[in-house]
């Protein structure tokens, strides 16, 4: 759906690794199937195990929380889990498309709720823009 692949026939997502202090492996276990879920759906490749002729990989660079909409009795009303990925692009049969850029997204949430109970409905949220982001920067011919 509007995708760039040119020759490539295979693809292959690496396990992005938590290396933020905060980041759970579930998360970057999340985040890496959302990126694959993402790029089959949205391009006619396959996926490989290694060696595809489309390859991303990196990690999870940032897992943040931070108070936002603070309020009169300097309470925050909500709480912002930011979500930042270093990600390397390996194009093989078109070299000069390979890329290495960094991306964020975040995602707000009630402050009267705990991190733990919201945690994977926010890093589905957060992934799924994350993936976009990856996808249009990657293969998108805008």
């Amino acid at each position: 759906s509007g995708g760039d692949v040119g020759q490539a026939k295979t693809l292959t997502v690496d396990l992005f690794d938590a290396h933020a202090p905060l980041a759970t492996p579930s998360a970057a276990q999340t985040f890496t199937e959302t990126v694959r879920d993402l790029l089959l759906a949205q391009t006619p490749l396959k996926l490989a195990r290694e060696n595809g002729d489309l390859q991303y990989s990196g990690s999870i660079t940032g897992y943040d929380v931070q108070p936002v909409s603070i309020q009169a009795n300097e309470t925050a009303a909500l709480n912002r889990l930011t979500m930042t990925a270093s990600v390397t692009y390996v194009n093989t049969s078109e070299p000069k498309k390979n890329a290495q850029f960094t991306i964020s997204r975040f995602a707000d949430y009630d402050s009267s709720q705990d991190l733990t109970t919201v945690e994977s409905q926010l890093v589905n949220e957060i992934g799924k823009q994350l993936a976009q982001d990856i996808f249009d920067r990657t293969l998108g011919s805008w």
